[in-house]
């Protein structure tokens, strides 16, 4: 990977976001940070700038500041005729210093209601986050062909709808927050499942745990916006133990809870605490996002206790399944399921799961098999979950998993 397709890769969202807000036109923005690469790719040839996200930052907006003087319509984007105070874009080019965020109000743009539900979380992941296609038709377990139709269809109907570029008041956060939710749910997981938290969406899972503050803190009577919060941090929390000292991934069930950040934990807590007095005042019972961090709290006791509550948590993921009947959920039941019934009645409920292709669900097969001593059938499973490009520590893990198999 060239310096330049690193930086796109961990900055483009960034870039993107901080233009369109400026720019109040999403084309642009993506077509001005295209031009940028172009030049970068000889202006670098020598190496990177200092700041290399900010060199295409500033590159973009010139030419975007072109671009509209080409059009004759640059006028149209002041507010009035006095002399405008400095924007953030504008110190950012003085100073040369880090991009500005402008994620959070892109991300509300990007959800907004003209666009179709099925495509608001995958129109901001793609644009404002940077995942590519491929990694976003992943996520949503579609094929990638079709998941560019959907984007394609959104951005149009942003462009035809005259979305505007701001946050929306208070009382029209409702109708987008579910999505908003789900951009930030699939953004953290980049990061999540790269337990050494050296791949390109490394930087999601501080952003994203700050994000989730933000909105917990701007919706504070949101019972699901503060499970989100709560679940976040749970899952950070355990990042110091997912990872062995060869480099391989460390599965929850075989985590010292003694290397959980204790710190997270507890601010984890809060949140679902504050989540469950939400559910108490509108007298309601828990949302998806709530049970997903009461299993994470469930699992997160066991710190104290030294076990866990397998039947519990078998129970809350039951209760999800009526939210959220997706090969996710049914996967993850699945496995709650082998340590309360055994690996059998696990398995069968892995093989009416129709998410072929999907990694987490061939592990889990494999898992299952290798339990019940079929060899073959573990193997397989194995390869196949290998053959899906998993994170290097994901990968050193099933290897040795399918190694094991031999001994």
């Amino acid at each position: 990977m060239t310096p330049l397709d690193r930086v796109y890769r961990e900055h483009s969202g960034r870039v993107i976001s901080a233009l369109a807000a400026g720019f109040r036109d999403l084309d642009l923005a993506e077509e001005a940070l295209a031009e940028a690469c172009l030049r970068a790719q000889d202006a670098w040839s020598r190496g990177p700038p200092r700041d290399p996200a900010g060199w295409l930052y500033t590159v973009a907006r010139r030419v975007a500041l072109d671009r509209l003087r080409r059009r004759s319509t640059a006028r149209a984007f002041r507010p009035d005729e006095s002399p405008p105070e400095p924007t953030p874009e504008d110190q950012l080019m003085a100073t040369d210093t880090a991009i500005p965020d402008e994620r959070l109000r892109l991300i509300f743009v990007c959800c907004h209601p003209a666009v179709s539900p099925d495509a608001r979380a995958a129109l901001t992941l793609r644009t404002v986050c940077g995942l590519t296609t491929a990694e976003v038709a992943t996520a949503f377990l579609v094929p990638e062909a079709t998941l560019a139709q959907r984007l394609v269809r959104a951005r149009r109907k942003i462009a035809d709808a005259g979305v505007p570029y701001e946050v929306p008041t208070a009382d029209r956060w409702p109708e987008r927050m579910d999505a908003v939710l789900s951009t930030l749910e699939v953004a953290y997981a980049q990061a999540h499942a790269d337990a050494a938290g050296a791949g390109p969406h490394a930087a999601f899972a501080t952003e994203m745990l700050a994000l989730s503050g933000l909105l917990a803190a701007l919706v504070p009577d949101d019972p699901e916006v503060q499970a989100l919060a709560a679940t976040f941090r749970h899952a950070e929390a355990r990042r110091p133990a997912r990872l062995g000292p060869d480099g391989a991934l460390v599965p929850l069930a075989d985590q010292d809870p003694a290397d959980w950040n204790a710190r997270l934990i507890a601010g984890a807590e809060a949140f679902l605490a504050r989540s469950a007095a939400g559910s108490r005042q509108q007298r309601s019972p828990p949302g998806p996002r709530a049970l997903q961090a009461a299993i994470h709290s469930a699992h997160a006791a066991r710190a104290r206790t030294g076990r866990t509550d397998w039947t519990a948590i078998l129970g809350l993921y039951n209760l999800l399944l009526a939210h959220r009947d997706d090969p996710v959920i049914r996967t993850n039941r699945a496995v709650a399921l082998a340590e309360v019934e055994g690996p059998a009645a696990a398995l069968d409920a892995l093989l009416t799961v129709e998410a072929e292709g999907w990694l987490p669900l061939h592990a889990a097969r494999a898992e299952m098999f290798a339990r019940l001593s079929w060899t073959a059938d573990a193997r397989q499973e194995y390869t196949a979950a290998l053959a899906l490009s998993p994170s290097p520590a994901e990968a050193l893990y099933l290897q040795r998993r399918r190694d094991a198999l031999d001994a």
